[in-house]
């Protein structure tokens, strides 16, 4: 290989190169800026080192040229024109990629939700489905000792089940001082009840919640409202699934972060 050939090839990957790490670049900001989840664990560390990869290969092609020295200092009128008229075309090419990889990340993050709402719900179905018992007695709402221990119990077995089961509570509205409030039960406190014997204090359960929360939740307990309520925001995953059977009526919330997305292997 001459050292003609040699610029040419170092030049395309110069220009190969930029153009990756522009692209790159820009992804990996669109991904921080929004949040957006993705790529599985594994990609997302190898979108991560294919970076230095790109830089080491925009250094080598730097240093070729500047080892043989051979940048061509001026073209033939017609070779400029027609570099030109290339030039402008890969320019245009570069502009258009930026708009469909947007669609491809937003689209991306759109089905690493889908996916997660299918899991959450399978979720909420397999605690109401699985076991007609213990669905009668979390439906069987009572503020005593004995209700929230066996709910706690409940939920500690089912956290303990499966490494990747989600945060998972029972909300129920009840009042405090003659005022709604909305409770909230989960495992958390469940090794040191069995060891209390005080008798437990609704506002240690109250539920912090947002307005929204509160329209929707209000509407399952005053109003029967069955359906569910999915949301999700930079990784955080939040699902309000309603159980009702007459006048009882609860709420199983599944809540869960991850840093990764679901696209890949």
């Amino acid at each position: 290989m001459n050292p003609k050939q040699l610029v040419r090839l170092s030049n395309l990957i110069g220009i190969i190169s930029i153009v990756l790490l522009i692209l790159w670049v820009f992804t990996f900001i669109t991904i921080e800026v929004f949040g957006l989840k993705v790529f599985r664990e594994n990609l997302t560390e190898s979108f991560y080192m294919s970076i230095l990869g790109i830089l080491a290969l925009m250094s080598g092609a730097l240093i070729i040229n500047i080892m043989f020295n051979l940048t061509r200092i001026a073209q033939k009128h017609n070779q400029d024109t027609e570099l030109g008229k290339h030039s402008k075309k890969y320019g245009w090419i570069l502009l258009a990629s930026f708009p469909v990889l947007l669609l491809l990340l937003f689209g991306g993050d759109y089905l690493t939700s889908r996916k997660k709402e299918q899991v959450l719900v399978q979720s909420a179905k397999s605690i109401v489905e699985t076991n007609s018992k213990k669905r009668a007695h979390l439906l069987n709402y009572s503020f005593d000792m004995e209700w929230i221990k066996e709910t706690q119990e409940i939920l500690d077995v089912l956290s303990k089940t499966d490494d990747n089961f989600p945060h998972v509570a029972i909300l129920v509205k009840d009042s405090i001082y003659d005022e709604p409030a909305f409770l909230g039960f989960t495992d958390d406190y469940y090794y040191g009840i069995r060891k209390d014997s005080i008798p437990p204090h609704k506002r240690s359960y109250i539920r912090k919640t947002t307005q929204p929360e509160r329209d929707y939740l209000n509407s399952v307990f005053e109003e029967g409202n069955v359906h569910y309520r999915y949301s999700s925001h930079d990784g955080r995953y939040e699902l309000f699934y309603p159980v009702i059977k007459g006048d009882q009526r609860i709420v199983i919330y599944f809540s869960e972060y991850q840093s990764y997305g679901k696209i890949g292997s």
